[in-house]
């Protein structure tokens, strides 16, 4: 007989916990619950919070999943974009059962994961700066925005606000930042798809996090110039010319293969297969805690985004 849905009947198969988790390893995945675990009294599930009794614990007939099983089952959501009616079939439990775990786990990890401070002191960046940043090593934050595609409101005036003309469909809009060394540093809300690259480093408070002395690397539609309170790295624009010289060339190029490390960054997010479908209308009020949590989480599933950098 098959040994019962849950993290201990994989335990034996990085890959398994890698497909099922998107975390690299089984030791890696029990690194990051010994984090977890020890925040679980304070959970307040989805029940608890409908009753308003924030103190008392939950009703044990609710928790026929023991607690690392339900963290299992929100990673498998996130991870494989699971339905919730399958999820129930895997796991034995009734489906409104997959619902409120999820909520209640998604509400838990966002402020616990939140509460860790990510940004990370300019000194600190300097002691990880990895040799490929040596001629731009006061890069403190690599920049881009990432867009997830949603369902289109029924509404004319929210589907104009939402449309991104990028991806020619209603879509919800971050904008994301690693360090040099490829950690997530910052993550802002999301925004409806039509607004601009420089209109959501405005608004996302990234410029509370920035000194002079700094410096941000960003692709070309980034045209924060006259708002940003430090350097700027950014590839040349032709602004009208037939041919850049030969040193705006190289550094468009060095600047190119440095940044291309954020989108590695957002790919890592993404191969949570929940974002491979739109996201529904139903799930607006939860998004920012799923999309956060998925982008946080990337800090503790794998290793370095270059091998090179292990060390």
């Amino acid at each position: 007989m098959k040994q019962r849905f849950g993290i201990h009947r994989f335990a034996g198969s990085d890959s398994d916990i890698h497909f099922f988790t998107r975390f690299a390893s089984h030791d890696l995945l029990m690194r990051f619950w010994a984090q977890v675990e020890p925040a679980l009294p304070s959970m307040v599930s989805v029940t608890q919070a409908q009753r308003g009794s924030f103190t008392e614990p939950a009703p044990t007939a609710t928790h026929s999943l023991q607690p690392i099983d339900e963290m299992f089952m929100f990673l498998n959501y996130l991870a494989l974009g699971s339905k919730q009616r399958d999820l129930a079939d895997r796991y034995g439990v009734h489906q409104s059962t997959v619902s409120r775990i999820i909520t209640t786990w998604s509400n838990f990890l966002y402020p616990l994961l939140g509460a860790v401070r990510i940004w990370i002191p300019e000194e600190k960046i300097r002691e990880h700066l990895p040799t490929e940043f040596k001629d731009y090593a006061d890069t403190t934050v690599i920049l881009d925005c990432t867009e997830l595609r949603c369902q289109c409101p029924s509404s004319p005036v929210l589907q104009s606000e939402e449309f991104s003309a990028y991806k020619s469909h209603c879509t919800l809009k971050g904008l994301l930042g690693i360090a040099p060394h490829g950690a997530v540093t910052f993550i802002s809300p999301l925004y409806a798809g039509s607004i601009s690259d420089k209109q959501i480093t405005r608004e996302s408070g990234i410029l509370s996090l920035l000194r002079p002395g700094m410096a941000i690397m960003v692709d070309r539609g980034f045209l924060v110039d006259d708002f940003v309170p430090c350097k700027i790295y950014r590839p040349a624009f032709l602004s009208g010319r037939s041919q850049m010289s030969a040193c705006e060339v190289r550094e468009t190029q060095a600047i190119a293969r440095l940044r291309v490390h954020v989108e590695r960054l957002i790919r890592r997010v993404k191969e949570h297969k929940f974002f491979d479908t739109e996201i529904p209308l139903r799930l607006f009020g939860s998004i920012n805690q799923l999309y956060s949590v998925a982008c946080l989480l990337t800090n503790y599933e794998n290793g370095p985004l270059v091998k090179a950098w292990a060390k």
